[in-house]
């Protein structure tokens, strides 16, 4: 590929990101797409909406942008959480890093490769970016070592900042704690694997087992019981045979009634009627229906949170696999339907989500080889030669080495999250939380076998099949370096033509289309919010972070290119936690140990695949010297996993201690257990329905979307 087939690459992505960036701009301060654009504000409260025409609505500003920079760390906690604070800290990470490594590759690794050998030169755009990467370096040159000393400069700065960002991240950890104090989660312990008896009921099986063993801190607890789709599907079932049953006046004054847009009818259809205020917390089970349909799980409460950590880290009987007990989520975060998954059945469910994973993995090579033939025209003129007329063309050939690659890998990639948040939720995670930081990981590792090393050995596996379990270095060494112009443009695609549909929303513009021109209700308070996808955007950070590592030495021409895509990313994620997600639960940033390994093993890697190009370049002091590096990089994660990573995985007994005696020398205590009772719910309403509006969010303050008679609502919440 040239260096005019990257640009090219580059000025589409950037007039797109331009256009998209614009008319977001405008879109945002249309009234008709408040719930889009806003609707962490539109969950809190209602606002009232005023259609009157405003020129500057069809204006694009930058008014959003400002607003995301002089947001405080402070208010992005107090918005989205600590989950939302440790998301952009890792984008700011990101970007410090990848500066220092821009200055010192870009200055001193970039010219030694133009340089590296003696070759006919053309002008800079007609010049292949091979170029420009450490395959035009000679064997046996002395300018490696340049390379080495870089290695050096980046692995070290990168040790220095990751370790200052655990620190900090682990001192919000336990802010987040001591400020949790009412939390109903730290007194609530999951027991799972319940004995089944026939002389009993499971209730009355938990209740004899905590008397007898933890008497004197045993407090209450509450049986889950089997709920599921098929069940939300029964009471769906009848309440439309209620409102059926009703007469059209009853349903007139009981239901939403809307005007379907289709057949253009004044009442051609209503909504399911929403539960009624006091229906809330009602079962959706008759009392005689509620013991038949009891699971064996339950949720035990206890008198103090010392007590409950103790419970929830011991081994209740001989056998491990009854009598199972965990720390609760937060009411919020229960997953109740896999709670009632048999326990004995879960490890077979991984083992089956496992080979599920790798068959989708294996799946995918197939598009991952078809990118790769886009990139290099000479192998795909040769499978297919009815090509060779379209592709003779110079901007075709531009079009199709510098945009279509990425194009195509992107559009199979986005197929990948929601599966693996299938296959997350399959595995049975207790949480809401759990389930998606699970698929983070699941998504992560998938990009990094098929995205990164998938193009690696597709460009490669043809020629040297015999090779690869032979000579791996010797395949990295080769092949790494001669994918770098891929790896460019697919951060060019899906870095930042990806954070300019994060802007647009485009899923959300289409729902909002739908009730508004098919529904006919405009009604914004009635839409449905999201929470905030970290199943998605951790990994796609953490890849692009893979990126940087490795070709930092390699081919440093690619790090501008990620330094205008965090620099977009903090902005636009700073927006959309603000405006656009709502915070229906969190896990404490427990997302930082999965940025911690994935760097680290971005580090390593970019290290092993170095070493090996040092020897592939006959350089062995240099390819020696970077054994070292390994080893400290090494034992600097095996410090942090053991100084800082317990912080993540449980909550300090002595804080759990010290707040229960504060709350005993206060009076607190029999407050706290009297809300116990009712904090976790399992049945709060029936099933959400269309048109079921969401709960308010308190944090919001009423005068933030109060709109003055004559003023556009988005008018004031843009400004």
């Amino acid at each position: 590929m040239k260096l005019a087939a990257l640009l090219t690459s580059a000025g589409i992505n950037t007039a797109v990101s331009v256009v998209l960036f614009s008319l977001y701009s405008v879109l945002r301060k249309q009234p008709s797409f408040v719930n889009v654009y806003f609707g962490a504000k539109i969950a809190q409260v209602r606002s009232r909406q005023q259609d009157a025409f405003r020129f500057d609505r069809f204006v694009p500003s930058p008014s959003w942008i400002l607003k995301a920079w002089e947001t405080s760390d402070e208010e992005i906690c107090a918005t989205g959480g600590l989950d939302a604070v440790v998301f952009m800290r890792m984008i700011v990470f990101s970007f410090r890093i990848f500066s220092i490594a821009a200055i010192v590759c870009n200055f001193l690794v970039l010219p030694l490769n133009y340089f590296g050998k003696e070759m006919q030169r053309h002008q800079i755009p007609a010049e292949t970016l091979e170029v420009f990467t450490i395959a035009n370096v000679e064997e046996g040159s002395r300018w490696l070592w340049a390379h080495c000393l870089a290695l050096y400069l980046v692995s070290c700065c990168a040790c220095f900042l990751l370790y200052l960002e655990y620190k900090s991240i682990s001192r919000m950890r336990l802010a987040y704690f001591t400020s949790s104090v009412s939390n109903p989660s730290y007194f609530t312990v999951l027991v799972r694997a319940i004995p089944w008896s026939r002389e009993e009921s499971y209730s009355g099986t938990v209740a004899r087992f905590f008397t007898n063993f933890y008497a004197s801190s045993f407090l209450s607890h509450q049986i889950v019981y089997r709920s599921g789709s098929v069940q939300k599907l029964v009471t769906d079932a009848g309440k439309v045979c209620k409102m059926l049953k009703l007469t059209p006046r009853e349903l007139h004054i009981g239901s939403n009634s809307m005007r379907c847009g289709l057949c253009g009818t004044t009442a051609s259809f209503s909504m399911l009627p929403m539960d009624a205020e006091g229906d809330k917390g009602r079962s959706d089970f008759g009392g005689s229906d509620l013991r038949k349909k009891e699971s064996a799980a339950a949720l035990v409460f206890f008198r103090t949170r010392y007590a409950a950590l103790v419970a929830s880290q011991s081994l209740q009987s001989q056998n491990p696999m009854s009598w199972v007990t965990n720390l609760s989520p937060e009411p919020g975060d229960m997953y109740w339907s896999n709670i009632c998954v048999p326990y004995r059945l879960l490890w077979i469910r991984k083992v089956a989500i496992l080979v599920a994973s790798m068959a989708l993995v294996a799946f995918f090579i197939v598009p991952v080889s078809l990118t790769q033939g886009l990139v290099h025209l000479d192998k795909l003129q040769k499978t297919f030669p009815f090509l060779k007329g379209v592709l003779k063309r110079k901007a075709m050939s531009q079009l199709a080495t510098g945009y279509l690659p990425s194009v195509v890998l992107i559009i199979f990639m986005y197929m990948v999250p929601p599966i693996m948040l299938l296959f997350s939720t399959l595995e049975g995670s207790t949480s809401r939380s759990g389930r998606k930081r699970s698929a983070s990981i699941k998504v992560l590792c998938f990009f990094i076998w098929n995205v990164f090393f998938g193009n690696i050995l597709s460009g490669s596996v043809i020629e040297r099949f015999s090779k690869i379990f032979k000579d791996v270095n010797y395949l990295l060494a080769t092949a790494v370096p001669s994918t770098a112009t891929f790896f460019m443009t697919y951060v060019l695609t899906s870095g930042w033509a990806s954070l300019s549909c994060e802007l647009m929303q485009p899923f959300g513009l289409l729902c909002n289309l739908f009730y508004i021109f098919i529904l006919r209700n405009k009604d914004v308070t009635t839409y449905g919010t999201l929470t905030f996808p970290y199943h998605t955007e951790v990994p796609r950070i953490l890849l692009f972070g893979l990126f940087g590592f490795v070709y930092s030495t390699l081919s440093p021409l690619i790090l501008p290119f990620l330094l205008v895509y965090f620099s977009l990313a903090y902005l636009v994620y700073r927006n959309q936690i603000l405006n656009v997600y709502v915070t229906k639960y969190q896990t404490g940033g427990t997302y930082w140990p999965i940025v911690h390994n994935a760097t680290i093993f971005s580090m390593v890697l970019m290290q092993v695949i170095a070493m090996a190009v040092f020897g592939l370049k006959k350089s062995t002091v240099a390819s020696s010297f970077v054994i070292p590096l390994i080893i400290m990089t090494l034992l600097f994660n095996e410090y942090c996993r053991q100084r800082f990573q317990p912080l993540f995985m449980q909550i300090p007994a002595q804080i759990l201690i010290e707040m229960d005696r504060q709350d005993e020398q206060n009076g607190k205590m029999k407050e706290i257990h009297q809300k116990l009772t009712t904090s976790y719910t399992q049945f709060k309403s029936k099933s959400r329905t269309l048109g079921d509006p969401m709960p308010p969010n308190n944090n919001c303050r009423l005068e933030d979307l109060e709109i003055n008679p004559g003023k556009s609502p988005v008018h004031h919440l843009s400004s």
